[in-house]
């Protein structure tokens, strides 16, 4: 409770009833304290500069200058002061002054303070026309009374600057943290928008294809229709399963795999399938690559085998992959292209710069364009051993 009240947090709610209570905690004992050393001192004995009744009413009107010591500690404690040399009643409200002007103000101006404080025990002794005690008590008190109200006062700003310290120390902490996950979603929503341009831009491209060979062909026999149409549906159905892959699946279930170079052949026999020629080699020796590898390079078959698709100039491409750990994979796909400008498809352009990104997180290089009449893209991936 009195840690609260000396250290508050400048977040917590109610501050104001804090506050309240904050005064009653100082203002009470500094009465207390200054009622008990008029008691017990020489201020109800003749001679006094005051009469007592008087100096109970200055100390209260100390006391109740206190309320405003929060937002003017120096001032407050500046006006309190000179009571000090006729009050004995006021010479408490004056220490929780001091207190209050330590946790605020500077060194320099707190000595200038004290050294007020002490110097008007000198001036209460010279006031009285008898005094109880010699002047050296009276400025041993004093002395001692500043100097732990000063300490005190210095310790819990010193301490309320540690603590503040700390918030915003926690503050940055839960800031980078937030920070560090919104960059993972990012990520990931990153990663997300590349597996679902690749899925579906493969599958598509499929339906596309034989969409167009029933177009072209006009009349088709039922024959012919029937497993063009399976396989319309095929892949259509292939693309929403491998898009719920991509996207997520609901709690409680594993997630599936995601395809890598034990699903090339099934990638490559899918464009078979669909009416392209493709001329696959795997070079690769049995050392299997790691998975992210692996992905990385079926998603590079992927799309090239898509782009040739929609753009060469016939259903045609190369596929060749080589290489050995310790050095680097290499997948190389090529397939015709005349250079002629075209209608530009949608999305035309976007799946070379997934792959772009896909490389450049691998820590490879990747090339691509026309080289004589064919379409070259060369991908190099770093394989460890």
């Amino acid at each position: 409770m009195l840690l609260a009240l000396l250290v508050p947090d400048p977040a917590a709610p109610r501050a104001a009833s804090r506050d309240r209570v904050a005064d009653a905690v100082a203002i009470l004992p500094a009465l207390a304290y200054g009622l008990g050393m008029m008691l017990l001192g020489d201020a109800t004995r003749p001679g006094a500069a005051l009469p007592w009744p008087a100096d109970v009413a200055v100390g209260l009107a100390c006391a109740a200058a206190l309320t405003l010591r929060r937002r003017h500690p120096l001032a407050v404690t500046a006006v309190l002061l000179p009571f000090g040399a006729v009050s004995v009643t006021a010479t408490g409200p004056i220490v929780v002054a001091l207190f209050t002007a330590a946790i605020r103000s500077r060194l320099p101006v707190l000595v200038v303070l004290g050294a007020v404080n002490v110097g008007t025990a000198g001036l209460y002794f010279v006031l009285h026309d008898d005094p109880a005690f010699d002047i050296r008590v009276d400025f041993v008190v004093r002395g001692v009374l500043t100097v732990a109200a000063l300490g005190w006062g210095l310790f819990v700003q010193a301490y309320r600057r540690l603590t503040t310290s700390l918030r915003d120390h926690a503050a940055r902490l839960e800031a980078e943290q937030r920070l560090r996950e919104d960059r993972a979603r990012l990520t990931e929503r990153a990663r997300i928008a590349r597996e679902m341009h690749d899925v579906l831009a493969h599958r598509m491209s499929l339906i596309s294809l034989h969409a167009g060979a029933l177009e072209v062909r006009g009349t088709v026999s039922p024959e012919e229709l029937t497993p063009a149409a399976g396989a319309i549906r095929g892949s259509a159905h292939e693309a929403l399963e491998e898009l719920r892959a991509v996207v997520g699946v609901p709690s409680g279930r594993p997630e599936p795999p995601q395809p890598g170079l034990g699903d090339m052949d099934e990638l490559v026999g899918g464009a078979r399938a669909a009416g392209m020629a493709v001329d696959y080699r795997n070079e690769l020796p049995a050392d299997i690559p790691p998975e992210v590898l692996g992905r990385t390079v079926y998603r590079i078959v992927q799309e090239g085998l898509t782009n040739a698709r929609k753009h060469g100039t016939g259903p045609a491409a190369t596929v060749r992959m080589a290489g050995a750990a310790g050095h680097a994979l290499r997948v190389t796909i090529t397939n015709p292209c005349t250079g002629t400008p075209s209608a530009r498809p949608p999305g035309a352009g976007l799946g070379l710069v997934g792959i772009a990104e896909r490389v450049a997180l691998a820590g490879g290089r990747v090339t691509h364009g026309p080289v004589d009449g064919a379409f070259h893209l060369d991908a190099s991936l770093p394989w460890p051993a």
